[in-house]
C-alpha cells in the first residue's frame, strides 16, 4: 500500500534543503517505496562531535529531516501542515567516516499525528542510531506557516 500523498522526488526534495542544516550537513535524499523514505548524511568533521565520533545530534537532524518531510508527503498540503512532537534516538554504535544512510517507515498515519520509524546505518549496514518521531498534522489557518 502506498503512504504518499505526493510522489517523493529526490531531486526536488535535495532542492528544498538550500540554505538550511540540511545543506550545510550534506544530507541527501536517496530513494523511495511505497513506504518509506531514505536519505543519507555525510560524516566528517562538519558532524562529527569532539572525539571525532559522528554526533548524536547531527543523528537526529537527519532523522527529524527525513521523518517531517515525509509527513509532509503524506498529507494534503494544500489544508495542512506538519510540525515535530517529539523525537527521540537510541545511539547503537559509532562513526567515524563516510555517509550514514537513513530510512524512515510509518508506525501510524493519523488524522492529527503521524509517527515515524527511523532507522540509520553505517556503510557496513550494521544499525547506528535507532529514532523515532512523532509529527503534528495541524490544519492550515491564518497563522499557519508559508508553503513550501
Amino acid at each position: 500500500m502506498q503512504i504518499w500523498q505526493q510522489t517523493p522526488n529526490p531531486a526536488k526534495l535535495n532542492e528544498s534543503l538550500k540554505n538550511t542544516i540540511g545543506e550545510v550537513l550534506d544530507i541527501r535524499f536517496e530513494s523511495y517505496d511505497d513506504e518509506s523514505l531514505t536519505a543519507s548524511m555525510v560524516v566528517d568533521p562538519r558532524t562529527h562531535q569532539p572525539y571525532g565520533l559522528l554526533h548524536g545530534g547531527a543523528s537526529v537532524v537527519l532523522a527529524e529531516t527525513l521523518g517531517s518531510t515525509a509527513s509532509y508527503l503524506c498529507i494534503d498540503s494544500s489544508r495542512f501542515y506538519c510540525v515535530g512532537l517529539e523525537v527521540n534516538a537510541n545511539h547503537l554504535r559509532g562513526l567515524r567516516s563516510g555517509r550514514v544512510t537513513a530510512v524512515a517507515r510509518a508506525v501510524h498515519l493519523g488524522r492529527t499525528t503521524h509517527v515515524w520509524d527511523i532507522r540509520l546505518s553505517g556503510e557496513d549496514g550494521k544499525a547506528s542510531c535507532i529514532s523515532r518521531l512523532t509529527m503534528a498534522i495541524v490544519p492550515l489557518g491564518e497563522s499557519g506557516p508559508a508553503q513550501r
